[in-house]
């Protein structure tokens, strides 16, 4: 056997001498670490299925009341419930670590902006995480039709674009865009709002705000001095 090959033999015993040594000596340390992964392991399938999934569960019975209020405009009962029935908030109190009160957030949101009350709006759609693409976008235009009534229009146009960004496609998009393009030409800022009437025209002619979009070009162009 060649030199170099008994050396290469000899450094691998030692190393694994030293590894084996090295067990023996922290066994117990070792012992304390596996424990505690698996105690983690375990109880977060024990929290998942035993605590989360009932919540979820009874959250999602829970909820479809007042989503039913939501759909005929009977805002209140939607938000506040009834003796027989939980609202949206009631749900966000209740199931808080549910995707269900989550969504909840979303509806309150929408709920408050509809009855002129902005603040709370804000409030409850911002602390709404998205998940689905298209309640996204239309969540992130709420709160910009929301801070569009307070008169914050720098943030309304902020939350428009986010809508545009989020999930570009024909029904939303164009909405956002012209809220956006309306919101530049409230503070003066008539390039940036025909750049965005351009974009509908270019980008979604068939929409109901590409049919109308001329009349806005032409007014943005006299504007701006094109």
């Amino acid at each position: 056997m060649a030199k170099d090959q008994e050396e290469i033999i000899v450094d691998v015993n030692e190393v694994y001498s030293k590894t084996e040594h090295w067990v023996v000596e922290n066994q117990k340390s070792l012992s304390i670490i596996v424990g505690a992964i698996v105690l983690m392991l375990l109880s977060f399938f024990a929290y998942k299925n035993f605590i989360l999934a009932p919540q979820e569960q009874e959250a999602s019975e829970q909820i479809w009341q007042a989503q039913q209020a939501f759909a005929i405009d009977s805002l209140d009962r939607a938000l506040y419930g009834s003796d027989v029935a939980y609202g949206f908030l009631d749900i966000i109190d209740e199931y808080g670590i549910t995707e269900t009160a989550n969504l909840a957030h979303y509806y309150a949101g929408i709920s408050y902006l509809r009855l002129g009350q902005y603040d709370e709006a804000i409030e409850y759609l911002e602390d709404y995480d998205c998940r689905d693409i298209m309640i996204c976008a239309v969540a992130y235009g709420a709160t910009g039709d929301a801070y569009m009534e307070l008169g914050e229009v720098d943030k309304a146009i902020s939350y428009y674009k986010s809508a545009v960004e989020h999930s570009e496609n024909d029904l939303t998009t164009p909405v956002y865009l012209m809220k956006a393009a309306r919101a530049h030409e409230e503070v003066g800022d008539y390039s940036e709002a025909l750049d965005l009437y351009n974009e509908i025209k270019e980008s979604y002619p068939n929409s109901n705000e590409g049919q109308l979009i001329e009349k806005f070009i032409a007014r943005a162009e006299a504007l701006a001095g094109v």
